[in-house]
Parts: structure tokens; C-alpha cells; sequence
């Protein structure tokens, strides 16, 4: 093997510096005969998820192989949010694989749909590109998704991935085995492996003992574990992109009731006015009454409508703003304290309150309060240890097919959330507020001049001429 670097020199202490240099290496001498090889680096897992980041925005396919699936959620929580989506992290456990599946192409989805500006990279327009070429790929992914059955996923459904991270058990029965860049992380590489030498680097000794474990169909309750494991980190995901997409459209909202919605209001209070005293020079004429009434009726609904947004939104912060750090708290909590993963009432009520508060401490960009909920939730667990009645134990199964059942719900209910958000009108405005903006346009304030410009010639209208 071609070593990348001397055994004297020390790694460098970024992450970032380390996955630059490795790829730096592929760039420069892509048809080496003979793979490379690393040693195991300071925080690895932050150098793996760097060099998945430059790979991408640099248009390249990776493949990261681990050694079984128990090294896959740290891998994954380790990728940058931006493009966690983009790469499909496949345990080799079919039933978890299926939830992975479904979650990420849930993810996907919603993260296109939203358009944010994390999205307007170069690894996102070549996504947009790569499901454009597969469109029909695509669609059948979702159907897929949609009837939430048993039926085997589409076989190609790899190629929407530019990334993919799985054990090497998962890669024996993957059908998209070439990768521009393979990386072998802590492992060997399998005889079926699929890459040219050139294009593989080898990161660390194998592990001495691979810590995967089969699942005998007879043993329930660890099938169980695992399941309850992958629909977390999952649901955790999913929970983050809804508390974000709400947010961002109740921070669009409030902005359009600021500029538009407020404006709406004069204007129909102005029309019931005109149409009222309309009414009055015709006292004999039923449709001009009826006409003045329901002018009324409207301006009533826009003020009570606007009082109650106001009220609602008091305590709003001013703008939604949240940092990278902020989010991969908020998933770390949610991970850790989601509702459905209670043992009883009380601890649901306790989760609940816990989760309640952190969604609060998001939606402000608070990082404070989110680390304050996580204390919370280590000093009740601290307490349940130290009470002999609430010390852990071996999860009972019913219990755990109630937690597994509550969190495939769940996961559920968030699709159909962001599906029913996506597809609002409001969410279209929302949209085409966000791409007027990338054009130098402010959307709501053209919105609000117009408003402004059909307010003063109402001003100046005669009553008589309605």
C-alpha cells in the first residue's frame, strides 16, 4: 500500500485539513497501481464525514464501507446536516435497512422541497441534476415509500445516492457496487469489492473483533433493540426537518402578516366601508345589500384572523436563524428524549415536557436552553438510576414493541406532515418568496406596494362608484 503520510508526522488537528490532503492525493495521482493506506486519525469520524463533504461538492461518487452495522449511526451523525440526505446509510439488518431506506428518501424529499440555501450548493444542483436523469427511478422510490409495505424497494435505488455508507454485509447484496472513491473504514476489503486500486484508501487496522451480531428470527426482542435503535436515529432526523420547516414558514408568516396581511385587513375594512355606504344610497336594491354585508363579513374574519396571529405569535423570536451546532443539539435531544420512546405515562409526560421545551429553544436558535433541556434530561435520568424501584433493566419485550410501534407512527405522521406543509399554498408563497429573494427581489414588499398603491385609489374612490 502507498502510505499518504510519514509515521513521524502527527495528524493534523482539523478534520478538515486531514480529508483535504487525502483527497488532495486522489486528485493528483488518480491512476495509482496500489491503494492507500491511513492510519487511524485523530477523531476519525469527523475526517470520514469531511472527506464525504468534499467528494460531493466536488462530484464524486463514495462508497464507505465499515465493518458491520453497529459503526453506522456514529458515522452518520458525524455528516455535515447539509448533506446527511445525500447519502444513504444502509444497515445490512433488512428490517432497519427499510426504515434507513424510507427515512432518507423522506429526508430528501422534504430538504428539495424546502430549497433552502444549504441546497443551493454544488453537491445539491448535482443532486437535482442526478434525480432529473433518473426521474423515473425516482418516482418509483417514492410509491415505494408511500405504500409502506414489504415489497422489495426498486433495484437501482442507489443511484439517487452520490454517497453511500454500509456494512460490508450490505455491500455484498448492493447492485451499484462502482464508486468513483472507496473507502474502507476499519476493515478489509471484501472479495466482491468493485474498485480500482487506485481509487481505494484503506482508513485503520481492521477491528480485532467485529462487534456485528447476526439476528436469529428467534431472537425476537434483539430484532427489537435494533429496530428501536435505527427508527430513533431516523425519527431524529425527520424531527429536525419538521421543527425546521415549520419554523421557517411561521417566520415567513409573520413577515406576511407584517407586510401583506395587515394591509389585507385596511383594504377590506376600506371596501366594506365603500360597500356600506354604497348600500346606503341604494336602500332599495337587495343585491347591493347583500354585496355590502359579505364586504362586511370579510373585513370582520381579517381583523379577528389577524388579532388571533398576533396573539399567537408574540413570543416568537424575531427570526429564525438557527446554527449548525443548534441543529445537531436539537437531534441529539430529540435522539435521546423522543416521547415515543417512553416505558410508562409518567415518562412520556416527562419526555413530552422535555421535547415541548426544546422545540421552544430551537425555534429561538437558543443553544442555552437546548443544552439546559439535555441536563434536565441527565438529571432525571440520574435519579431514576439512583432509585432502586426505577434502576434500568433489561427492557421487557412488550414494552419494546409498544416503543417500536409508537415510533414507526411517528415516522409516519412526519412524512405526512411535511407532505401536507409542502403542498399548501402558503408553502408556495413561501417558495417563491425564497427564489424571488435569490434574484435580488423582496417578494413580500412588491406584494405590499401593490397592496398600498389599490389602498389609495379605494381612498380616493367615490362611494357611488362602489
Amino acid at each position: 500500500m502507498i502510505p499518504l503520510t510519514s509515521p513521524a508526522q502527527k495528524p493534523a488537528v482539523d478534520p478538515a485539513v486531514i480529508a483535504a490532503a487525502w483527497f488532495a492525493r486522489f486528485a493528483l495521482s488518480s491512476l495509482a497501481a496500489m491503494p492507500r493506506e491511513e492510519a487511524l486519525p485523530q477523531r476519525p469520524l469527523a475526517v470520514l464525514a469531511a472527506f464525504a463533504a468534499i467528494a460531493l461538492t466536488e462530484g464524486r461518487t463514495l462508497l464507505i464501507l465499515a465493518q458491520d452495522d453497529q459503526q453506522l449511526p456514529e458515522i452518520s451523525n458525524a455528516l455535515d446536516l447539509a448533506i446527511r440526505p445525500l447519502c444513504l446509510v444502509l444497515p445490512a439488518a433488512d428490517f432497519a435497512a427499510r426504515i434507513a431506506l424510507r427515512a432518507t428518501l423522506s429526508l430528501m424529499k422534504s430538504r428539495l422541497a424546502r430549497d433552502d440555501e444549504e441546497n443551493q450548493t454544488a453537491a445539491w444542483q448535482q443532486q437535482r441534476e442526478r434525480i432529473a436523469q433518473n426521474e423515473a427511478l425516482w418516482q418509483d422510490a417514492h410509491q415505494w415509500v408511500a405504500r409502506n409495505d414489504r415489497s422489495e424497494w426498486p433495484e437501482q435505488v442507489a443511484d439517487l445516492f452520490p454517497a453511500r455508507i454500509l456494512p460490508i454485509a450490505a455491500y455484498r447484496s448492493l447492485r451499484q457496487k462502482n464508486c468513483d472513491i472507496t473507502l474502507l473504514y476499519r476493515c478489509d476489503a471484501p472479495p466482491e469489492l468493485m474498485a480500482p486500486p487506485g481509487s481505494l484508501l484503506q482508513v485503520g487496522a481492521r477491528m480485532a473483533t467485529p462487534r456485528h451480531r447476526s439476528v436469529a428470527l428467534a431472537d425476537a426482542d434483539l430484532q427489537l433493540q435494533m429496530e428501536l435503535a435505527q427508527l430513533t436515529q431516523d425519527v431524529a432526523e425527520l424531527e429536525l426537518e419538521l421543527a425546521t420547516a415549520q419554523a421557517e414558514v411561521a417566520d415567513f408568516t409573520r413577515r406576511y402578516y407584517e407586510l401583506v396581511g395587515r394591509r389585507m385587513v385596511k383594504l377590506d375594512a376600506l371596501q366594506a366601508r365603500l360597500a356600506r355606504e354604497q348600500a346606503e344610497h341604494a336602500p332599495e336594491s337587495p343585491g347591493v345589500r347583500a354585496e355590502a354585508q359579505q364586504k362586511q363579513e370579510k373585513a370582520e374574519q381579517s381583523a379577528r384572523e389577524s388579532e388571533r396571529f398576533a396573539q399567537a405569535t408574540a413570543d416568537e423570536p424575531a427570526a429564525f436563524r438557527p446554527s449548525s451546532d443548534v441543529k445537531r443539539l436539537f437531534r441529539q435531544i430529540a435522539q435521546k428524549i423522543h416521547p415515543d420512546r417512553a416505558i410508562d405515562d409518567a415518562d412520556r409526560a416527562w419526555r413530552t415536557h422535555l421535547m415541548s421545551e426544546a422545540n421552544r429553544a430551537y425555534r429561538a436558535g437558543d443553544e442555552t436552553a437546548l443544552q439546559e433541556v439535555a441536563a434536565l434530561w441527565q438529571e432525571g435520568q440520574a435519579g431514576r438510576r439512583d432509585s432502586p424501584a426505577d434502576r434500568p433493566a433489561v427492557t421487557p419485550v412488550p414494552t419494546l414493541v409498544r416503543q417500536v410501534e409508537s415510533m414507526r407512527a411517528r415516522l409516519i405522521a412526519i412524512e405526512h406532515e411535511l407532505q401536507k406543509l409542502f403542498g399548501s399554498r402558503l408553502y408556495e408563497l413561501f417558495i417563491a418568496a425564497r427564489q424571488a429573494r435569490r434574484q435580488g427581489r423582496d417578494l413580500l414588499a412588491e406584494m405590499a406596494e401593490k397592496l398600498d398603491d389599490t389602498i389609495m385609489q379605494h381612498s380616493r374612490q367615490p362611494a357611488a362608484d362602489g
